[in-house]
């Protein structure tokens, strides 16, 4: 009896260990961004969020919010390559996924800022226009 036990035992907790990914959930951003940058071209401006505000060593989620500098309208349709960049150190980290959520708002999920020191998310604008933004910030 004691045997079948912990049996269902192991088997609940390796169950548990499988549904839990370490996530407690979708990332609430919060309405102040972290920070504002323009394109190189000039023509769109990019909202930085992140969770969490600010930036914390490991991985972490951001949100990009692209509006077109002209008349302040969200721009949907982009494709946005980032990748994380350390320009001390020389060497950059795993690019993260970015997906659309529409209203001119991107998610990058999968950020991994796994040191301290100054970081730079080196992004390729692609779709119905080209363009490059690099929005920054320090880890401590």
């Amino acid at each position: 009896m004691i045997a079948l036990f912990r049996v269902k035992a192991v088997a609940v907790a390796i169950a548990c260990a499988a549904c839990s990914s370490g996530s407690t959930g979708p990332a609430s951003f919060p309405a102040d961004a972290f920070s504002t940058s323009t394109t190189d071209s000039g023509a769109l401006r990019v909202e930085l969020r992140t969770s969490p505000q600010p930036p914390a060593r490991g991985t972490i989620e951001a949100q990009f919010v692209v509006t077109k500098m002209a008349d302040g309208s969200p721009v949907d349709g982009l494709t946005l390559a980032v990748q994380p960049w350390m320009p001390a150190m020389n060497h950059g980290a795993i690019a993260p996924t970015v997906t659309p959520e529409g209203e001119g708002k991107y998610l990058v999920t999968e950020l991994d800022v796994f040191m301290p020191g100054h970081w730079e998310l080196r992004t390729a604008v692609s779709g119905p226009m080209t363009d490059h933004v690099t929005p920054a910030f320090d880890i401590q």
